[in-house]
């Protein structure tokens, strides 16, 4: 599976259980971290939880492992698939690291884009 088909499934994925402000991030020419971040907001940290599960059923089902993941409970679960990583905070996490203007300098990619089609 190419990239750009991981970043619909995570966000189809995210978007499927009420991810708030799903915002996708082309990184890949600032950074060699990966290509893509994904970063959005759950409600509590219950709702984090079923985010993170919601990814990894997905990607499980297209056999795909994750490298790594942290933060398996809290404010903030970050689960790196190489290419893409993906950011899952409580609302107050992702107001205290502030990733989307960390990485302001990355391309934005519009969401709505893989959710109408």
């Amino acid at each position: 599976m190419d990239v750009k088909n991981m970043v619909e499934v995570a966000v189809r994925a995210l978007d499927a259980k009420i991810a708030a402000d799903i915002n996708v991030l082309k990184i890949e020419e600032i950074s060699t971290l990966s290509e893509y971040f994904i970063i959005c907001t759950g409600t509590s940290n219950t709702h984090v939880g079923a985010l993170r599960d919601a990814i990894e059923q997905k990607f499980d089902e297209l056999d795909i492992p994750p490298h790594h993941v942290e933060g398996h409970s809290g404010a903030w679960v970050l689960m790196d698939y190489g290419s893409i990583v993906i950011h899952i905070f409580t609302e107050e996490g992702r107001r205290f690291y502030q990733l989307d203007k960390v990485w302001a300098d990355a391309t934005p990619i519009p969401v709505s884009d893989m959710l109408s089609e």
